[in-house]
């Protein structure tokens, strides 16, 4: 493969920007990665306090294949920087009437539990998964890893072919119903598009693909948290020698004619080759760029539909708490009026679906010894007025439900809190009315109708992360550095 002899920024330390550094160093680019933390990660650092080791940000481990793939491609694998468990049960669902359901991870367990809830649901969910590996298959192999930079991409015989299995005009919520009548197994199956960033009779039915991931591919653990695979990314990329300038935030991209010359860092211009920012777009066109290079206008920011928010707890337990698994989604009130209280008429939910997430279950590193470590999330519309009031009060929401669920006190035994929320997502990661998971996955923002990878305007400056191609989500991040890596090298190649 050629070598290249490039200086390359790249603009943020999240999962999308080491991809990109370790692609482009493999391939000979001198890369210096800016962030403007201490710690690399992006939404995925970690923070200890009193012995609990807290994830920020990513709890789930799915698409293994994803995290495999990139190591694979540096001479690693995973099991070089981290340990990985799965989780069995998956995890646990909440549901009306103090009734609750374990996910089995052995699949025939999982087709009886289906079976034993609607007669033929066994069978059906066979035909359901067996759409969803080649929408998987099909997505993950080959669409993802374009760039989109155009609908021509698209535009070939086989790509035809395949298209026609996506179900990409059809959408997840007459999907899912084509198969399932019982409420539960419906809400089981829709729960995945759930952060995608609308109704799921508004997300093409091709991400049937992630019930694939959930049900066959497993629900993983790294021990140590999802910061262990930061490190491990980390480390590919400082044994190919790339540079990491943390806690220096880019004040400016140094613009000549149509190129990007350097950054603005400190007071001082870096220069560079080219740039990729894999911070927040939006961040990155409004606030880096001037106005006669931005390749989109504040009217076409304002009329993307965002993915949401979130209102994220942290706690230091000092007690062991029963009832609880690793993940456990709480499912147990009104899942459709919480969804119209996000994406149709956004307000703070009245009755909230949450996930608790208690890593101290798997790992008794996040913990000191006989306590818990548990982190809970309610996902709300993105741009929602934030104060401590509104914080405490879902709070006390969320622990009227674990302690009603559970049967456990917990409220006395909290020696550790922490919150993060709406402001905190715009103070910390610049994030475009504070969403957590980028652009909404509809089908009017799929592929190369998302803002496109490569500046319209600058020719040297590309964009990787949540949003841009594919989309949001940690394997979908992996994997936008790589194209925008390969981007480069297609630029330095001409």
């Amino acid at each position: 493969m050629k070598k290249f002899n490039k200086n390359i920024a790249v603009i943020g330390a999240g999962f999308a920007g080491l991809s990109s550094a370790a692609y482009l160093a493999k391939n000979g680019f001198q890369v210096t990665v800016y962030d403007q933390h201490q710690q690399p990660g992006g939404r995925a650092r970690a923070v200890e306090q009193d012995g609990f080791l807290f994830d920020l940000g990513p709890s789930w481990y799915w698409m293994p294949d994803a995290f495999e793939r990139f190591f694979a491609a540096f001479g690693k694998k995973p099991s070089d920087y981290y340990q990985l468990q799965r989780l069995d049960p998956s995890y646990r669902v909440f549901w009306e009437n103090d009734q609750h359901w374990d996910i089995p991870a052995n699949y025939d367990d999982f087709l009886q539990l289906m079976e034993s809830t609607e007669k033929g649901a066994a069978q059906k969910t066979e035909e359901f998964l067996e759409q969803a590996r080649i929408k998987y298959e099909v997505g993950m192999n080959d669409f993802v890893q374009r760039p989109s930079l155009s609908i021509t991409e698209f535009m070939d015989v086989q790509i035809a072919k395949a298209a026609l299995k996506l179900d990409l005009l059809k959408n997840m919520s007459s999907h899912v119903r084509k198969f399932y009548n019982d409420s539960r197994i419906i809400r089981l199956m829709e729960f995945p598009v759930l952060f995608l960033g609308a109704m799921p009779d508004r997300i093409p039915a091709l991400y049937s693909m992630m019930n694939y991931a959930d049900i066959k591919l497993g629900t993983w653990y790294p021990m140590g948290g999802m910061s262990e695979v930061v490190k491990g990314m980390v480390q590919v990329c400082e044994e190919l020698g790339v540079k990491f300038e943390l806690g220096n935030p880019v004040q400016k991209i140094d613009i000549k004619g149509k190129k990007a010359e350097g950054l603005l860092v400190n007071g001082n211009i870096c220069t560079f080759d080219a740039v990729i920012s894999s911070g927040d777009y939006h961040h990155t066109e409004t606030q880096l760029l001037p106005t006669t290079h931005r390749s989109y206008n504040d009217a076409y920011w304002e009329s993307r539909t965002m993915a949401p928010s979130c209102l994220l707890y942290y706690l230091g337990v000092n007690k062991k708490v029963e009832g609880l698994l690793h993940h456990n989604l709480f499912f147990d009130s009104d899942f459709g009026k919480h969804a119209r209280e996000i994406y149709e008429s956004p307000a703070w939910p009245s009755d909230p679906l949450f996930y608790a997430c208690v890593p101290s279950k798997t790992d008794p590193s996040v913990a000191p010894e006989g306590k818990e470590n548990i982190f809970l999330l309610i996902p709300v519309a993105p741009g929602m007025p934030d104060t401590p009031e509104i914080r405490e009060k879902y709070l006390q929401i969320l622990l009227d439900r674990l302690e009603a669920r559970t049967g456990e006190s917990i409220r006395p035994h909290i020696e550790v809190k922490r919150t993060f929320a709406y402001q905190d997502f715009v103070s910390q990661y610049n994030s475009f009315k504070g969403n957590a998971y980028g652009l909404a996955n509809t089908l009017g923002q799929t592929a190369f109708l998302k803002p496109k990878m490569r500046s319209k305007k600058v020719e040297n400056l590309f964009y990787s992360g949540q949003l841009t191609v594919p989309g949001p989500g940690v394997p979908p991040s992996l994997i936008s550095g790589e194209v925008a890596a390969h981007e480069i090298e297609k630029y330095f190649a001409l």
